[in-house]
């Protein structure tokens, strides 16, 4: 069973619950076709079919979030100017 975002917050969702590409748009805010792309080219959210379906987990859109939350921080800290 997919949990929607209007009727269940996704920051209340199980890990396991399954998204699919037009839920996962709305969370990411991300036009489906650039998650098409992604999904081309090895980036995003790992997406897996069942029968003809194409979905994701929560977990999955959460670790995705975390990775680009992470990525987008320096490792080293820029020196300070005096």
């Amino acid at each position: 069973m997919t949990i929607t975002a209007h009727t269940v917050s996704f920051h209340q969702c199980h890990d396991e619950e399954l998204l699919s590409l037009s839920e996962v748009s709305e969370i990411l805010k991300t036009p489906e076709n650039t998650l098409r792309r992604w999904r081309q080219i090895g980036r995003g959210p790992r997406f897996f079919k069942i029968g003809r379906r194409l979905v994701t987990t929560v977990g999955d859109v959460r670790q995705f979030m975390r990775e680009q939350r992470l990525a987008a921080q320096p490792v080293i800290p820029a020196p300070r100017r005096p």
